[in-house]
């Protein structure tokens, strides 16, 4: 039996997903699922699953945060994104931090099937988005990688909700963070990546296809 735990904030979704997982037979699976980081983990610590799907956008947190915390304590469980952002977006910052495979909430649910099959025989999930990303990179050669996927899981959250354009007040509100927090993420994301307002950050998340 394969013990699944399914992580997102939206109760219609999270549902789904496990009736998806658990009506497949060749999976062989029964579903758990959390909301929160603090929930994820306290399951995660007591007791064994052999594979996680996780909201890359929970209510106040980010999933990459999360992932973060799943892949120190439990390096050897393979996490599986599941976001309704598109693989441009997220799916190499998540790869690059130890995620087993990126999928979007659009996708249909043979793929959710088949994307779960693969993390559970210890392999990775590589969509041909991803693939085509991926190839974009080695193909770069010597040429530095963009700007943003050096950025911190928190960081990269706070440019793409700048890029989309976003106040201080709307990102603080759904973050859950105050002003001045968010104001110290802008400051950080500017020296970072040498640029001087918010609408140069505006233009590179554009630019880059960070936000639709």
């Amino acid at each position: 039996m394969n013990k699944i735990l399914v992580v997102d904030d939206h109760s219609i979704v999270r549902h789904g997903i496990i009736r998806i997982l658990e009506e497949k037979s060749e999976l062989n699976a029964v579903c758990d699922g959390a909301t929160t980081s603090q929930e994820t983990m306290t399951k995660l610590l007591a007791s064994k699953y052999q594979a996680v799907l996780l909201d890359i956008s929970l209510a106040g947190e980010s999933g990459l945060d999360l992932l973060c915390q799943i892949r120190q304590a439990l390096p050897s469980l393979p996490v599986l994104i599941v976001s309704m952002h598109p693989e441009e977006q997220y799916a190499m910052p998540a790869l690059r931090l130890g995620a087993a495979g990126y999928l979007t909430k659009v996708s249909a649910p043979d793929v959710f099937v088949d994307a779960v099959s693969l993390v559970l025989s210890g392999k990775r999930y590589i969509s041909a988005t991803v693939a085509e990303c991926l190839a974009d990179n080695l193909n770069s050669n010597n040429k530095s990688l963009p700007t943003h996927e050096d950025l911190s899981p928190r960081e990269l959250q706070v440019l793409l909700m700048i890029g989309s354009g976003k106040s201080p007040t709307e990102i603080g509100n759904e973050l859950a963070l105050s002003v001045k927090t968010i104001s110290t993420y802008r400051s950080s994301l500017l020296k970072k990546m040498g640029l001087k307002t918010t609408a140069e950050l505006i233009k590179y998340a554009i630019v880059n296809k960070l936000v639709c």
